[in-house]
């Protein structure tokens, strides 16, 4: 049985967006714009988990918080937030938020934040185990992500990738030798609000194909002129993709 997430959000293309992604992972998402129609559904309906945006018409994301947890209902909460706004984060979490996330965000880290605040409220623990003992790992010829720990490995070597690099090269292994385009990984990746423009993607993935030299037979980014990006693994080098 899929779980159930509530996303009290009044951005429309930001809900859609959310709903869409999470959909996508599993979840059966509901989508609610106003705060206190947001709060009546957590308070009286049982959710795995609530992303809850601070600015809300009708009752804000704090009130709603708050008497959630007044109340006594543990559900796990993600907080919504400006970014750069430390004052909304620390209240927040003090009023019983699990975790938070800063507008704008990619995918890869909204789905990272709720894949950990899911393992945490669960009460699982997890032995230790070595990378080559993950279970959720991308493996691609000889390329493997292990997208809970933004590590890369390239033929056993370990590559350091900045965070939005990460991000690019995780979006392009989930959909290998499938062509995305420049808007696919900046909506994904930098948020369908960022401001800056496509010469951003394209930056990154030129950092990342320098880094992805250390095995070109194996794994490497074709660009389509005009297009976009796509993932190149070589068959013979034994890929697979699981996560």
């Amino acid at each position: 049985m899929s779980q159930r997430m509530l996303v009290i959000e009044d951005e429309p293309t930001l809900s859609r967006l959310l709903s869409y992604n999470l959909t996508q992972e599993g979840f059966q998402v509901e989508v609610e714009e106003h705060g206190t129609a947001g709060y009546e559904k957590a308070a009286n309906h049982e959710y795995d988990l609530i992303l809850l945006d601070v600015m809300l018409p009708g009752m804000n994301g704090f009130q709603i918080l708050e008497k959630l947890r007044g109340s006594g209902i543990t559900t796990p909460i993600i907080i919504l937030t400006a970014k750069n706004a430390e004052e909304e984060v620390v209240q927040g979490l003090k009023m019983g938020a699990d975790d938070y996330i800063t507008k704008p965000f990619g995918v890869s880290e909204l789905l990272a934040r709720v894949s950990a605040v899911m393992r945490r409220v669960s009460g699982h623990v997890e032995e230790v185990k070595t990378p080559d003992q993950q279970g959720n790992v991308i493996s691609l010829g000889q390329l493997e992500i292990y997208p809970e720990k933004y590590e890369v490995r390239l033929g056993g070597q370990s590559i350091n990738l900045r965070p939005k690099e990460f991000e690019v090269l995780l979006y392009l292994a989930k959909k290998p030798g499938v062509v995305l385009t420049r808007d696919d990984l900046m909506n994904v990746v930098w948020g369908f609000d960022y401001i800056g423009g496509q010469r951003t993607v394209d930056v990154h993935v030129s950092s990342l194909r320098k880094k992805l030299e250390l095995d070109p037979e194996s794994v490497h980014i074709d660009s389509i002129r005009g297009v976009g990006y796509k993932l190149v693994v070589n068959p013979k080098k034994g890929s697979h993709h699981s996560i």
